[in-house]
C-alpha cells in the first residue's frame, strides 16, 4: 500500500500519436486524476528513439534508454510503442519486478500474452490493456469483470477502422478497392503500409484477445483464421446490395458445442455479407462496434471510435487510474483466466454460409448440375438467382446462397463446381453472416 501523499510515478514508453495524447491528458487532468486516484501522478520519464523530434514535451523527461527507465523509480509502465520487440522484454522485465503495466499493444498480447500474465502473477503486478482493442470503447473490462459471472457464447464485431472506412466508402460510392484505399491513405485513415489492416492481421490480434477473455482460453493470433479485404470487389458490394446486404470485415469468436457434447472455440476474421437491418451494417467510417452475446445478459453492443490518439489515450488513462488506485489502496486487478483451456476449432469444421456468384452457360440443365454438386457435398441451398447476360445469349449469371454448412464442405463444393464444363467462371465467393435468406 502506497502512502496517499506520495505520487504514483509513471514511465511512458513511446510518444507517438497516442503517447503525445497521454502526456497531454496527464497534464490537463492532473488535479482530477489526483482526486480520483487518491494520490498525484508524476511522469518521471518518456522513452523515445529520436528525442529531437519531441519538442512539445520537457527535454528533461526524454531518454533513449528504455531499459534504464523501466528499471528505475517508476511504479507504473505505460507502453504505447507497439510491436513485439523491444516491448516484450521491457514489459516482462517490468512485471517481473512488480511494476504495474498498462499497454495498448495488441500484437504483443495476442502472441505472448501468456508470458506477460505469468510474469505478472509471479510478482503480483497488474497488467491492464483496455486500449489494445477498439480504442476508447470500454470493451475488455466488461469482458474481464462485468460479465465474469456470466457465460459468453459469441462475440462478433468490426474491430478495424481502416477496413471499415474502405468497405463503407465502396458501398456508398460503388468505387473499387484500389481507388478507395488510395483515398483512405490520402485522408489519413490508412497507414503508408496498410498491410496489417487490410490483410486482417490487426483484426486477428484483437480477435485472439477477445476470444481469450470471453472463453477463458488462451488463444493466440496464429489460432485465428484470417482473411483480408484486398479481394473484395465493387461487384461483390453490388451483389450484396441486391440481396439487401452490405460487406464488413468481421471478427467472430464463438463457443461451439460439438455433436459429442465437447466444447471448442471458433475464432475467425474475414469479410462477410450481413443484412442491412443488422446493427453492424450501419457502423460506417472508421468506427468500431462489437456485439457480445451471453446466456444471462443477452445481447450487448459496444460502439465508438476504435482508434486515434485521443480516444486510445482515454482508454490508457482509464487503465492508469485503475492500477494507480490499486497501488494506493493495496488492491490487485483481475488475473488471466484460462481455466477452460478449450481447443480451437479448425476453420474447415466451422459452420458458415456462402454467397457464390457463377458465370455459366445459358442452357437447360445448368441449375440442375450445380444443385447436384451441392447435394453431393451435403450443402443445402437457401436462395438462387439466375439472369441472362445482355449481348451474350449463351452466357448467364447464377448466384447461390447456401444454408449453414462446414466451411470445408462449402469450399470443396465451390472447387468442384468450378470444374464443371458448364461453369465459365466462379466470379465471387463470400461468407454470409446474420439472418439467413
Amino acid at each position: 500500500m502506497t502512502n496517499s501523499g506520495e505520487p504514483i510515478k509513471v514511465a511512458l514508453l513511446g510518444c507517438g500519436t497516442v503517447g503525445t495524447e497521454v502526456v497531454r491528458l496527464l497534464r490537463e487532468q492532473a488535479e482530477d486524476l489526483t482526486a480520483r486516484i487518491g494520490a498525484p501522478v508524476e511522469l518521471v520519464g518518456i522513452a523515445v528513439r529520436r528525442p529531437h523530434k519531441h519538442t512539445d514535451v520537457p527535454a528533461e523527461l526524454l531518454t533513449t534508454d528504455a531499459a534504464a527507465l523501466v528499471a528505475g523509480e517508476a511504479d507504473v509502465i505505460v507502453e504505447v510503442i507497439g510491436g513485439i520487440d523491444p516491448a516484450r522484454g521491457l514489459l516482462t522485465s517490468a512485471l517481473s519486478n512488480g511494476k504495474a503495466v498498462v499497454t495498448a499493444n495488441k500484437a504483443l498480447l495476442a502472441e505472448h500474452g501468456g508470458e506477460l500474465f505469468a510474469a505478472a502473477d509471479a510478482s503480483g503486478a497488474d497488467l491492464y490493456f483496455e486500449a489494445a482493442v477498439a480504442g476508447a470503447i470500454p470493451l475488455l473490462r466488461p469482458l474481464r469483470e462485468s460479465l465474469a459471472g456470466d457465460r459468453i457464447t459469441r462475440v462478433m464485431g468490426i474491430v478495424n477502422g481502416t477496413t471499415n472506412y474502405i468497405l463503407s466508402a465502396m458501398d456508398a460510392t460503388g468505387s473499387g478497392y484500389g481507388e478507395t484505399l488510395e483515398e483512405a491513405s490520402r485522408l489519413g485513415y490508412a497507414e503508408a503500409d496498410p498491410t496489417a489492416d487490410v490483410d486482417g492481421f490487426d483484426a486477428a490480434a484483437k480477435a485472439a484477445i477477445l476470444a481469450s477473455l470471453s472463453f477463458h482460453t488462451r488463444v493466440t493470433a496464429s489460432d485465428v483464421h484470417r482473411e483480408g479485404i484486398a479481394s473484395v470487389t465493387a461487384s461483390d458490394i453490388a451483389a450484396a446490395s441486391l440481396l439487401g446486404r452490405t460487406v464488413k470485415l468481421l471478427a467472430i469468436c464463438e463457443r461451439v458445442l460439438g455433436e459429442d457434447g465437447t466444447e471448442s472455440v471458433s475464432v475467425r476474421v474475414h469479410p462477410a455479407m450481413i443484412p442491412r437491418t443488422h446493427q453492424l451494417a450501419s457502423v460506417n467510417g472508421a468506427f468500431n462496434a462489437v456485439f457480445v452475446e451471453a446466456e444471462a445478459a443477452g445481447q450487448l453492443m459496444f460502439y465508438g471510435p476504435g482508434a486515434g490518439g485521443a480516444p486510445t489515450a482515454s482508454a490508457v488513462l482509464g487503465d492508469l487510474v485503475a492500477v494507480a488506485r490499486n497501488k494506493v489502496l493495496g488492491g490487485r486487478g483481475p488475473r488471466e483466466s484460462a481455466y477452460a483451456d478449450l481447443p480451437v476449432r479448425p476453420m474447415g469444421e466451422t459452420l458458415t454460409a456462402y454467397h457464390i456468384s457463377l458465370e455459366v452457360d445459358d442452357q437447360p440443365g445448368v441449375l440442375t448440375q450445380v444443385a447436384a454438386m451441392f447435394a453431393e457435398h451435403g450443402v443445402s441451398i437457401a436462395a438462387v438467382r439466375q439472369e441472362g447476360r445482355e449481348g451474350e445469349s449463351k452466357a448467364a449469371s447464377l448466384v447461390v446462397v447456401t444454408h449453414m454448412a462446414p466451411d470445408e464442405a462449402l469450399r470443396s463444393t465451390v472447387d468442384k463446381i468450378a470444374g464443371l464444363p458448364i461453369v465459365r467462371e466462379v466470379a465471387a465467393v463470400m461468407r454470409v453472416e446474420g439472418e439467413q435468406l
